[in-house]
């Protein structure tokens, strides 16, 4: 089966070079991973490298790291994290950028659920970014959810949908910063790696701007385990 996840890969990847090269539709590549330190400790380590095209015009970096603490099994987790991220947004009426480090210290709480056969995350977070000289702060609610198809539940050589919902506040006026809906397909390779892609439209106050979204999860213990 993973011959024909990896075959839908290489036709998506192709559709995504013609079809970003006409338009302004932008593509990231994202790596999340999840490592037991014990019973109670996790390391959260994540890489996003987003492009304006297919690859190769980068619209922003994004490296992020947390120690994560497991208040109960695996199912309520407190985190706190940093992440840099590096942006390069075009200068108006230019084909010149400019180049954009934050500096970020987040926490996060996270919990799981299962209804039936949907497995579902929230994740609330709460960033403090340093922009340059600028400081400001912003609230985050994630609502995920993953619901298998060829299997009862997402064990190894399973097929998934994966949909998922991201709202963005800022403390201070305007309260509204963006909102993400997300609907892709996935496959389970083994407990602790899983393959994804599917497509992002996010929204701002006054803009959209749709994303393809190639996604590799290296997790342990796999986050939908189940015994």
């Amino acid at each position: 089966m993973l011959k024909y996840f990896i075959s839908l890969l290489l036709i998506v990847g192709a559709f995504n070079i013609t079809f970003s090269q006409k338009t302004d539709v932008g593509n990231w590549f994202m790596y999340f991973g999840n490592q037991k330190i014990n019973d109670k400790w996790s390391f959260w380590n994540e890489v996003q490298y987003r492009n304006y095209n297919f690859a190769g015009d980068l619209e922003q970096l994004l490296l992020r790291t947390a120690i994560g603490y497991n208040l109960t099994e695996n199912n309520n987790t407190i985190y706190l994290g940093y992440g840099f991220i590096r942006s390069e947004p075009y200068i108006a009426g230019t084909n010149n950028k400019r180049v954009v480090n934050e500096h970020r210290i987040y926490q996060q709480f996270m919990t799981k659920q299962s209804i039936g056969r949907i497995s579902l995350t929230h994740r609330y977070r709460f960033e403090q970014r340093f922009i340059g000289e600028i400081f400001k702060l912003r609230l985050r609610y994630f609502l995920s959810a993953q619901i298998p198809l060829n299997n009862a539940s997402l064990i190894p050589k399973t097929f998934y949908l994966s949909a998922y919902n991201e709202l963005f506040a800022q403390v201070k006026s305007p309260i509204f910063d963006r909102d993400r809906f997300y609907g892709g397909v996935g496959y389970v390779i083994n407990p602790s790696l899983r393959l994804e892609i599917g497509f992002l439209q996010q929204y701002y106050e006054s803009s959209n701007r749709p994303q393809f979204q190639f996604l590799f999860f290296n997790n342990y213990p796999f986050p939908n385990k189940n015994k």
